[in-house]
């Protein structure tokens, strides 16, 4: 199942590679399983922006995985 896509500005799916950097089939960027408990994510969104490809130390936008690891506590 589609989770989410590759979007612009405006919110619209996108194949335009400014916001579809890898030309993902349909704007896939993640999915899920049947049951929802298991996500695919193809972006690394803590890589979008000022600095990307730096490897920065610290807690940078991984509220995704630790909203994963609570669920599954």
């Amino acid at each position: 199942q589609v989770a989410t896509q590759y979007c612009d500005i405006n919110g619209n799916v996108t194949m335009d590679e400014e916001w579809n950097v890898n030309g993902s089939y349909c704007a896939i960027e993640g999915i899920t399983s049947p049951d929802g408990r298991v996500l695919g994510k193809m972006a690394h969104s803590e890589r979008r922006g000022d600095g990307v490809a730096m490897n920065i130390y610290g807690e940078q936008d991984i509220k995704i995985f630790e909203s994963g690891v609570e669920y599954f506590k």
